[in-house]
Protein backbone atom coordinates (compact mmCIF):
# COMPACT_ATOMS: atom_id res chain seq x y z
CA UNK A 1 0.00 0.00 0.00
CA UNK A 2 1.83 3.14 -1.09
CA UNK A 3 0.70 5.99 1.35
CA UNK A 4 -1.32 8.88 0.07
CA UNK A 5 0.73 12.42 -0.30
CA UNK A 6 -1.04 13.65 2.74
CA UNK A 7 0.55 11.34 5.40
CA UNK A 8 3.54 11.91 3.56
CA UNK A 9 3.32 15.46 3.85
CA UNK A 10 2.04 14.90 7.40
CA UNK A 11 4.81 12.80 8.33
CA UNK A 12 7.01 14.92 7.15
CA UNK A 13 6.16 17.95 9.40
CA UNK A 14 5.98 15.15 12.24
CA UNK A 15 9.30 14.38 11.80
CA UNK A 16 10.90 18.02 11.39
CA UNK A 17 8.62 19.00 14.47
CA UNK A 18 10.24 16.33 16.39
CA UNK A 19 13.90 17.20 15.38
CA UNK A 20 13.50 20.95 16.16
CA UNK A 21 15.96 22.67 18.40
CA UNK A 22 13.56 23.75 21.43
CA UNK A 23 14.50 26.54 23.67
CA UNK A 24 15.59 25.00 27.00
CA UNK A 25 17.73 23.09 24.66
CA UNK A 26 19.64 26.07 23.31
CA UNK A 27 19.78 27.40 26.74
CA UNK A 28 21.34 24.18 28.05
CA UNK A 29 24.37 24.40 25.57
CA UNK A 30 24.62 28.20 26.17
CA UNK A 31 25.37 27.81 29.91
CA UNK A 32 27.64 24.53 28.85
CA UNK A 33 29.91 26.41 26.66
CA UNK A 34 29.43 29.98 29.37
CA UNK A 35 31.09 27.81 32.22
CA UNK A 36 34.60 27.78 29.82
CA UNK A 37 34.42 31.87 30.82
CA UNK A 38 32.32 32.11 33.89
CA UNK A 39 33.10 28.88 36.39
CA UNK A 40 37.04 28.88 35.26
CA UNK A 41 37.89 27.13 38.66
CA UNK A 42 35.23 24.29 38.18
CA UNK A 43 36.84 22.89 34.77
CA UNK A 44 38.22 19.86 36.46
CA UNK A 45 34.97 19.05 37.51
CA UNK A 46 33.70 19.63 34.76
CA UNK A 47 35.78 18.00 32.50
CA UNK A 48 35.00 14.77 34.43
CA UNK A 49 30.97 15.73 34.03
CA UNK A 50 31.69 16.08 30.05
CA UNK A 51 33.50 12.84 29.36
CA UNK A 52 30.90 11.18 31.64
CA UNK A 53 27.82 12.74 29.95
CA UNK A 54 29.61 11.18 26.69
CA UNK A 55 29.83 7.52 28.08
CA UNK A 56 26.21 7.89 29.58
CA UNK A 57 25.05 9.12 26.35
CA UNK A 58 26.86 5.96 24.30
CA UNK A 59 24.46 3.62 26.54
CA UNK A 60 21.48 5.64 26.32
CA UNK A 61 21.68 5.14 22.61
CA UNK A 62 21.41 1.20 23.33
CA UNK A 63 19.25 1.58 26.63
CA UNK A 64 17.44 4.34 25.74
CA UNK A 65 16.31 3.74 21.87
CA UNK A 66 16.85 0.11 21.84
CA UNK A 67 16.23 -1.82 25.06
CA UNK A 68 19.81 -3.23 25.00
CA UNK A 69 21.02 -2.85 28.72
CA UNK A 70 24.72 -3.51 29.84
CA UNK A 71 26.47 -4.43 32.59
CA UNK A 72 29.84 -3.97 30.93
CA UNK A 73 29.66 -1.20 28.87
CA UNK A 74 32.97 0.17 30.38
CA UNK A 75 34.86 -2.11 27.75
CA UNK A 76 34.50 0.07 25.56
CA UNK A 77 35.13 2.67 27.72
CA UNK A 78 38.93 1.31 29.26
CA UNK A 79 39.43 0.40 25.25
CA UNK A 80 39.00 3.95 24.23
CA UNK A 81 41.71 4.80 26.88
CA UNK A 82 44.56 2.75 26.01
CA UNK A 83 44.43 3.24 22.75
CA UNK A 84 44.48 7.19 22.88
CA UNK A 85 47.05 6.53 26.05
CA UNK A 86 49.74 3.90 24.00
CA UNK A 87 49.55 5.98 21.01
CA UNK A 88 50.81 8.92 22.50
CA UNK A 89 52.86 7.23 25.34
CA UNK A 90 54.86 5.49 22.06
CA UNK A 91 54.48 8.81 19.97
CA UNK A 92 52.48 6.57 17.29
CA UNK A 93 50.05 9.28 16.79
CA UNK A 94 50.55 12.48 18.81
CA UNK A 95 47.76 14.67 17.63
CA UNK A 96 45.43 13.86 20.21
CA UNK A 97 42.25 13.96 17.93
CA UNK A 98 43.73 11.33 15.72
CA UNK A 99 44.08 9.56 18.49
CA UNK A 100 40.79 10.35 20.09
CA UNK A 101 39.04 8.92 16.74
CA UNK A 102 41.32 5.96 16.92
CA UNK A 103 39.99 5.06 20.54
CA UNK A 104 36.78 5.38 19.43
CA UNK A 105 37.53 2.91 16.19
CA UNK A 106 38.93 0.46 18.35
CA UNK A 107 36.08 0.28 20.53
CA UNK A 108 33.67 -0.10 17.79
CA UNK A 109 35.28 -2.68 16.21
CA UNK A 110 35.27 -4.99 18.99
CA UNK A 111 31.75 -3.91 19.62
CA UNK A 112 30.88 -4.54 16.17
CA UNK A 113 32.50 -8.12 17.08
CA UNK A 114 30.98 -9.02 20.43
CA UNK A 115 27.35 -7.49 19.61
CA UNK A 116 26.32 -10.83 17.59
CA UNK A 117 27.16 -12.46 21.07
CA UNK A 118 25.38 -9.59 22.73
CA UNK A 119 22.21 -10.01 21.05
CA UNK A 120 21.77 -13.25 21.74
CA UNK A 121 19.01 -14.29 24.04
CA UNK A 122 16.98 -12.93 26.96
CA UNK A 123 18.11 -9.55 28.91
CA UNK A 124 19.55 -11.47 31.42
CA UNK A 125 21.99 -13.41 29.13
CA UNK A 126 22.72 -9.68 27.60
CA UNK A 127 23.38 -9.11 30.91
CA UNK A 128 26.05 -11.91 31.80
CA UNK A 129 27.40 -11.77 28.41
CA UNK A 130 28.49 -7.64 28.42
CA UNK A 131 29.40 -8.06 31.93
CA UNK A 132 31.85 -10.81 30.72
CA UNK A 133 33.32 -8.94 27.90
CA UNK A 134 34.78 -5.99 29.87
CA UNK A 135 36.32 -8.87 32.60
CA UNK A 136 37.79 -10.91 29.95
CA UNK A 137 39.01 -7.35 28.22
CA UNK A 138 40.45 -6.24 32.17
CA UNK A 139 42.26 -9.29 32.83
CA UNK A 140 43.93 -9.34 29.14
CA UNK A 141 45.10 -5.87 29.93
CA UNK A 142 46.04 -7.00 33.51
CA UNK A 143 47.77 -10.42 32.03
CA UNK A 144 50.44 -7.83 29.53
CA UNK A 145 51.43 -5.16 32.16
CA UNK A 146 54.72 -5.05 29.54
CA UNK A 147 52.38 -2.94 27.71
CA UNK A 148 49.31 -1.46 29.76
CA UNK A 149 51.49 -1.49 32.78
CA UNK A 150 49.59 -4.25 34.62
CA UNK A 151 47.36 -3.10 37.70
CA UNK A 152 49.91 0.28 38.47
CA UNK A 153 48.38 1.57 35.14
CA UNK A 154 50.07 2.99 32.11
CA UNK A 155 52.48 5.93 33.35
CA UNK A 156 54.38 8.14 31.42
CA UNK A 157 51.77 9.25 28.58
CA UNK A 158 52.53 12.18 27.16
CA UNK A 159 49.67 14.07 25.38
CA UNK A 160 50.81 16.85 23.06
CA UNK A 161 48.41 20.67 22.32
CA UNK A 162 45.70 19.99 20.51
CA UNK A 163 45.94 20.75 17.14
CA UNK A 164 49.71 21.67 17.73
CA UNK A 165 48.22 24.84 19.69
CA UNK A 166 46.19 24.29 23.28
CA UNK A 167 48.77 22.26 25.34
CA UNK A 168 46.79 20.81 28.31
CA UNK A 169 47.05 22.33 31.85
CA UNK A 170 46.95 21.09 35.16
CA UNK A 171 44.02 23.53 35.91
CA UNK A 172 41.85 21.77 33.22
CA UNK A 173 40.91 24.92 30.71
CA UNK A 174 41.54 23.60 27.82
CA UNK A 175 40.31 20.12 28.85
CA UNK A 176 37.00 21.13 29.91
CA UNK A 177 36.85 23.07 26.13
CA UNK A 178 37.84 20.34 24.37
CA UNK A 179 35.80 17.70 26.00
CA UNK A 180 32.66 19.80 25.44
CA UNK A 181 33.38 20.59 21.79
CA UNK A 182 33.66 16.52 20.95
CA UNK A 183 30.71 16.29 23.56
CA UNK A 184 28.46 18.65 21.36
CA UNK A 185 29.84 17.42 17.82
CA UNK A 186 28.84 13.82 18.73
CA UNK A 187 25.72 14.89 20.70
CA UNK A 188 24.51 16.90 16.81
CA UNK A 189 24.87 13.37 15.15
CA UNK A 190 23.24 11.04 17.97
CA UNK A 191 20.50 13.90 17.97
CA UNK A 192 20.38 13.59 13.96
CA UNK A 193 20.22 9.68 14.33
CA UNK A 194 17.78 9.19 16.51
CA UNK A 195 14.90 11.95 14.99
CA UNK A 196 15.94 9.59 11.50
CA UNK A 197 13.90 7.02 10.53
CA UNK A 198 16.69 4.58 11.49
CA UNK A 199 15.90 6.02 15.26
CA UNK A 200 12.25 6.03 14.98
CA UNK A 201 12.50 2.77 13.93
CA UNK A 202 15.13 1.40 16.57
CA UNK A 203 11.69 2.76 18.94
CA UNK A 204 9.76 0.57 17.09
CA UNK A 205 11.87 -2.77 17.51
CA UNK A 206 12.71 -1.61 20.98
CA UNK A 207 8.79 -1.60 22.07
CA UNK A 208 8.01 -4.76 19.88
CA UNK A 209 10.87 -6.45 18.17
CA UNK A 210 8.01 -9.54 16.76
CA UNK A 211 5.89 -6.94 15.15
CA UNK A 212 8.74 -4.72 14.12
CA UNK A 213 9.92 -7.91 12.49
CA UNK A 214 6.59 -8.83 11.06
CA UNK A 215 6.19 -5.34 9.21
CA UNK A 216 9.59 -5.53 7.36
CA UNK A 217 12.29 -4.30 9.66
CA UNK A 218 15.44 -6.02 9.35
CA UNK A 219 15.44 -5.97 13.77
CA UNK A 220 18.93 -7.69 13.94
CA UNK A 221 20.68 -5.51 11.65
CA UNK A 222 19.73 -2.21 13.21
CA UNK A 223 20.47 -3.25 16.94
CA UNK A 224 24.33 -4.57 15.75
CA UNK A 225 24.47 -1.14 14.21
CA UNK A 226 23.36 0.76 16.98
CA UNK A 227 25.84 -1.11 19.42
CA UNK A 228 28.29 -0.69 17.39
CA UNK A 229 27.58 3.10 17.07
CA UNK A 230 27.75 2.94 21.18
CA UNK A 231 31.08 1.62 21.41
CA UNK A 232 32.60 4.23 18.97
CA UNK A 233 31.31 6.60 21.54
CA UNK A 234 32.12 5.05 24.58
CA UNK A 235 35.59 4.47 22.88
CA UNK A 236 35.64 8.41 22.57
CA UNK A 237 34.85 9.09 25.97
CA UNK A 238 37.71 6.77 26.97
CA UNK A 239 40.22 8.52 24.95
CA UNK A 240 39.08 11.78 26.59
CA UNK A 241 39.49 10.38 30.10
CA UNK A 242 43.39 9.29 29.01
CA UNK A 243 43.82 12.48 27.26
CA UNK A 244 42.83 15.34 30.03
CA UNK A 245 44.51 12.98 32.87
CA UNK A 246 47.63 11.61 31.16
CA UNK A 247 46.47 8.24 32.72
CA UNK A 248 44.95 4.80 31.79
CA UNK A 249 44.17 2.28 34.62
CA UNK A 250 42.32 -1.14 34.91
CA UNK A 251 39.55 0.58 36.90
CA UNK A 252 38.16 2.03 33.62
CA UNK A 253 37.16 -1.63 32.65
CA UNK A 254 35.94 -2.32 36.12
CA UNK A 255 31.96 -2.88 37.26
CA UNK A 256 31.86 0.06 39.23
CA UNK A 257 32.13 1.98 35.98
CA UNK A 258 29.51 0.62 34.51
CA UNK A 259 27.29 0.68 37.70
CA UNK A 260 27.89 4.21 38.44
CA UNK A 261 26.42 4.59 34.46
CA UNK A 262 23.68 2.85 35.04
CA UNK A 263 23.16 5.01 37.69
CA UNK A 264 23.62 7.85 35.95
CA UNK A 265 21.18 7.13 33.52
CA UNK A 266 18.62 6.29 36.49
CA UNK A 267 19.25 9.86 37.92
CA UNK A 268 18.96 11.36 34.66
CA UNK A 269 16.53 9.42 32.80
CA UNK A 270 16.91 7.42 29.54
CA UNK A 271 15.46 7.72 26.13
CA UNK A 272 15.61 11.57 25.16
CA UNK A 273 19.74 11.70 25.03
CA UNK A 274 19.89 14.56 27.77
CA UNK A 275 18.94 12.13 30.73
CA UNK A 276 22.66 11.15 30.56
CA UNK A 277 23.89 14.69 30.50
CA UNK A 278 21.90 15.79 33.17
CA UNK A 279 22.33 12.82 35.31
CA UNK A 280 26.20 13.30 34.60
CA UNK A 281 25.70 16.95 36.30
CA UNK A 282 23.88 15.61 39.05
CA UNK A 283 26.23 12.24 40.17
CA UNK A 284 29.34 14.43 39.33
CA UNK A 285 28.43 17.52 41.79
CA UNK A 286 26.04 14.87 44.36
CA UNK A 287 29.91 12.58 44.39
CA UNK A 288 31.92 15.51 45.07
CA UNK A 289 29.76 17.29 47.48
CA UNK A 290 28.86 14.11 49.28
CA UNK A 291 32.55 12.83 49.31
CA UNK A 292 33.87 16.38 50.98
CA UNK A 293 30.98 15.72 53.51
CA UNK A 294 31.38 12.63 54.42
CA UNK A 295 34.37 10.49 52.57
CA UNK A 296 33.72 7.32 53.88
CA UNK A 297 29.98 6.91 53.55
CA UNK A 298 29.32 8.95 50.95
CA UNK A 299 28.01 6.09 47.97
CA UNK A 300 25.39 5.73 51.03
CA UNK A 301 23.94 8.76 50.40
CA UNK A 302 24.28 8.00 46.36
CA UNK A 303 22.27 4.64 47.03
CA UNK A 304 19.64 6.57 49.21
CA UNK A 305 18.93 8.97 46.21
CA UNK A 306 18.72 5.89 44.30
CA UNK A 307 15.43 4.68 46.45
CA UNK A 308 13.66 7.65 46.76
CA UNK A 309 13.81 7.88 43.02
CA UNK A 310 12.67 4.29 42.21
CA UNK A 311 10.16 4.30 45.34
CA UNK A 312 8.48 8.10 44.58
CA UNK A 313 8.99 8.09 40.64
CA UNK A 314 11.31 10.88 38.74
CA UNK A 315 7.95 12.38 37.05
CA UNK A 316 7.16 13.57 40.96
CA UNK A 317 10.43 14.71 41.83
CA UNK A 318 10.46 16.51 38.36
CA UNK A 319 7.03 18.09 38.90
CA UNK A 320 7.94 21.46 39.99
CA UNK A 321 9.62 21.66 36.65
CA UNK A 322 6.65 21.60 34.84
CA UNK A 323 5.55 25.55 34.51
CA UNK A 324 9.05 25.68 33.32
CA UNK A 325 8.31 23.11 30.14
CA UNK A 326 5.15 24.20 29.34
CA UNK A 327 6.40 27.78 29.03
CA UNK A 328 9.71 26.36 26.83
CA UNK A 329 6.69 24.52 24.42
CA UNK A 330 4.81 28.01 24.21
CA UNK A 331 7.61 29.91 23.64
CA UNK A 332 8.29 26.96 21.11
CA UNK A 333 4.86 26.90 19.39
CA UNK A 334 4.66 30.85 18.96
CA UNK A 335 8.03 30.43 16.90
CA UNK A 336 7.50 28.65 14.74
CA UNK A 337 4.07 29.70 14.08
CA UNK A 338 5.49 33.16 13.43
CA UNK A 339 8.16 30.99 10.69
CA UNK A 340 5.57 29.50 9.04
CA UNK A 341 2.56 31.37 8.83
CA UNK A 342 1.80 31.85 5.36
CA UNK A 343 2.21 35.79 3.98
CA UNK A 344 -1.05 37.41 3.99
CA UNK A 345 0.67 40.09 1.58
CA UNK A 346 -0.17 40.16 -2.24
CA UNK A 347 2.19 40.32 -4.69
CA UNK A 348 3.96 43.54 -5.28
CA UNK A 349 3.12 45.17 -2.24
Amino acid sequence: MIPSPAAIRAATEWLSARARWHPLEMLFWLAAFAAIFVLPDQHLILTEIAWLGLFALSLDLILGYAGIISLGHAAFLGLGAYTAALLAKFHIVDEPVLALLCGGFVAMAVGFVTSFLVLRGSDLTRLMVTLGVALILAEIANRNGWLTGGADGLQGVDIKPVLGLFPFDLAGHTGYTYCLIVLFILFLLARRLVNSPFGLSLLSVKSNPLRALAIGISVDTRLVIIYTISAFYAGVAGALVAQTTAFASLDLFSFDRSADLLLVLIIGGAGYLYGGLIGAIIFKFMQDYLSALTPQYWPFWIGLVLVVLVLVGRERITSWTTPIRRLAARLDWRTTAHLTAPSTEEPGH
